[in-house]
């Protein structure tokens, strides 16, 4: 590894659900319970990934130009399905805050019943609510090596480690990886939180790690970073 973020390879994005309003209800929120949100979320990544697919097959993103230099629009491409899918992807992620917003308000309202709950009911009410929790940011890279002596290594970043968050990026806003590359290019010298998520062998269990990554130069070796990523 110990590649420059010139070697971050491009990703087929997960993408997020269908929602609408905001709400701050007890068990359920806006109406639909938390296994409901959490099922709309899994449509609407679905769906996402399929537009991001579109997008793939045109070679393009969703900040690709598609007027010539002289202002007409391109003639290799479908301008005019491409602009369809990006408006229904901007639809989409738009939704997917409010989403995520009835969402957390259902994992408060969750912990705060449990609260109130005897031990046993408790203790269970807080494991479902932590898996609700662990399903909400899903992974979109993977660490494929981490150099010796770099800033990943120092940071903890370990191969075979699964990004779920990379400072402000996502798996629903990394346009590719090209977010994280932006990411540690603005942040030479400071520290990054990194999401991760790691396997437990020799069970199936993970854990989810935060760690403090610093990208820099003149660590010994190339890039900022020290690590290659791949996208999921």
């Amino acid at each position: 590894m110990g590649l420059p973020m010139d070697d971050i390879h491009t990703p087929t994005v997960p993408s997020g659900p269908a929602s609408t309003h905001t709400s701050r209800s007890g068990g359920r929120a806006g109406g639909a319970s938390l296994l409901d949100l959490i099922a709309e979320k899994t449509r609407a990544e679905e769906e996402l990934k399929t537009l991001s697919s579109v997008l793939d097959s045109h070679g393009v993103n969703m900040n690709t130009s598609l007027t010539t230099f002289d202002g007409y629009p391109r003639d290799d491409i479908d301008v005019a399905q491409i602009r369809t899918t990006r408006a229904r992807i901007i639809r989409l992620r738009n939704d997917y805050k409010g989403l995520m917003s009835r969402i957390e308000d259902g994992l408060h309202n969750h912990h705060a019943q449990a609260r109130s709950l005897p031990a046993l009911q408790a203790d269970s009410a807080s494991h479902t609510a932590a898996t609700s929790a662990s399903s909400l940011e899903a992974p979109f890279a993977k660490v494929n090596s981490v150099v010796a002596g770099s800033p990943a290594e120092d940071a903890g970043l370990k191969t075979g480690d699964k990004i779920r968050r990379f400072g402000d990026v996502d798996w629903i806003n990394h346009e590719k990886l090209s977010k994280v590359a932006e990411t540690v290019q603005r942040n030479e010298g400071r520290s990054i939180t990194v999401t991760i998520e790691r396997s437990l062998l020799p069970s199936s269990n993970t854990e989810e790690l935060h760690l403090q990554l610093t990208p820099r130069r003149n660590w010994g070796g190339r890039g900022l970073l020290g690590c290659h990523i791949l996208p999921l």
